[in-house]
């Protein structure tokens, strides 16, 4: 039996389309959408013609400055008083702003290499039609061209905005933040600052705030396993008792979790804050049954660091035992019951049978879900702000408490009284590190993986 063999479209070299191609085709190295208006592709011609007009425009008479003045940002770092020779008279020049310099010194990099990007789109154009035309087949016209992007390219076409979307309200971002991460600003640099390359990196992992770093980054680590592992094995546990034969009102016991997971985390938390004060209802109903004498300090800057963190583990299986619970009571409805069954017959009891049969099913279907869960935990700002906000303050510690995570610890740096706008930059860059590294080892490392 012979299989047919698959036909592949001749190639053309750049090289090719520059010599052997019509005027039209060695325009457009140079002006963009030539040779698509020669075809007579208008929409994609003139687009691409408008596009690199006003980027020359706006490129020579405001590119080029921006990008000049993003090299040292801002040529002014002090208040100075000047003489005006011209005038006569003593003027102040206030400091440069370089936020908005680095603001829009980040935005005309990334306009730059839109607009590089936009180029190889019109030479693959370009080559395109220079093959078609080459070997007598048809090039599409504009009706043509703008029907395909409602047919063949609808998946270009839909991909326009949601890609506009990442470029501005998350590569701009991220890129602005890793570069404020190289510069010195901070309370004493407010509005002029100065690149200063890896200092800040160099301040957080060997300077003066290593010694908060370090400490924190492991407690983070410890809350995050802890979390995402008390939420998964408590929320299976309840799943499969509520699935178990003899309880009744199933229904209504899900409904009852669900209520407290849908109930919003700032209601939740500041409840529970207020239960676990010091004057709370919790103590007060501890002293009432005389199980203590005093009242516990759970989170206040009086508690020790080693019950604050129980404590908010604790709280947060709260909030997220039901999230599992639901998950896994779907998995569980779906299992095929003839291995139970067998191993029903077999001897083995409930405990054996979760332990080799129902556990390792679950944990095979939420196994990537679980790594999702362990990155928003390392990321998880409400639990600890608005429960113990970071409480038992360390002195130890610049500028974080005992139970501060690197999300929260960034927060104080940056809306503190510090203000180290560089330093929290840097904990964003290695929280998106430890993030990554993390969950891209442990997801390839997950049965999902090695068997999808």
């Amino acid at each position: 039996m012979f299989l047919k063999k698959k036909h592949v479209a001749p190639k053309a070299t750049y090289r090719e389309v520059w010599s052997k191609g019509d005027i039209a085709t060695k325009l457009s190295f140079f002006l963009m959408g030539s040779n698509a208006l020669a075809n007579k592709q208008w929409v994609k011609g003139l687009a691409l013609l408008i596009s690199e007009i006003v980027f020359i425009v706006w490129f020579i008479f405001s590119g080029i400055s921006t990008l000049g003045i993003l090299a040292a940002l801002g040529p002014i770092k002090n208040k100075k008083v000047v003489y005006d020779a011209a005038k006569g008279v003593y003027i102040t020049k206030q400091p440069s702003n370089s936020v908005s310099i680095l603001l829009f010194g980040v935005l005309a990099i990334i306009l730059c290499i839109a607009m590089i990007y936009l180029y190889i789109v019109n030479l693959r154009s370009t080559r395109h039609n220079y093959i078609l035309k080459r070997d007598g087949e048809h090039i599409p016209t504009n009706i043509e061209e703008l029907k395909s992007l409602l047919d063949t390219r609808l998946h270009a076409a839909l991909m326009v905005i949601p890609l506009l979307g990442i470029l501005f309200f998350t590569v701009f971002p991220t890129v602005f933040m890793i570069s404020m991460a190289f510069t010195n600003y901070d309370r004493q640099h407010p509005i002029a600052f100065s690149w200063t390359g890896f200092q800040a990196f160099g301040n957080v992992l060997s300077g003066d705030l290593a010694g908060t770093f370090f400490p924190v980054l492991g407690w983070t680590l410890i809350w995050a396993v802890a979390a995402t592992a008390t939420t998964f094995f408590f929320g299976v546990l309840l799943a499969m008792l509520i699935e178990s034969k003899g309880i009744k009102y199933k229904a209504f016991w899900r409904t009852v979790f669900v209520i407290i997971w849908a109930v919003p985390q700032f209601v939740s938390l500041l409840m529970m804050a207020q239960f676990l004060d010091y004057q709370g209802a919790f103590n007060n109903i501890l002293m009432n049954l005389h199980w203590i004498t005093s009242p516990i300090h759970f989170i206040d800057n009086q508690a020790s660091p080693l019950v604050a963190r129980i404590t908010v583990i604790l709280v947060n299986m709260w909030i997220g035992i039901p999230v599992s619970m639901l998950v896994s009571t779907a998995i569980i409805q779906n299992l095929p019951t003839d291995q139970i069954e067998a191993a029903k017959i077999d001897g083995a009891n409930a405990a054996q049978i979760f332990r080799s049969i129902t556990f390792p099913q679950i944990l095979f279907v939420m196994a990537p879900s679980l790594i999702q869960q362990f990155i928003g935990n390392i990321n998880n700002f409400n639990v600890i702000f608005l429960l113990t906000g970071g409480a038992p303050m360390n002195s130890k510690y610049n500028g974080a408490g005992s139970t501060d995570l690197l999300v929260t610890w960034l927060y104080n740096l940056t809306f503190g009284q510090e203000q180290r706008y560089n330093a929290s930059a840097v904990l964003g860059i290695l929280m998106f590190i430890i993030s990554a590294v993390v969950s891209l080892i442990a997801y390839r490392h997950t049965n999902a993986y090695k068997e999808g």
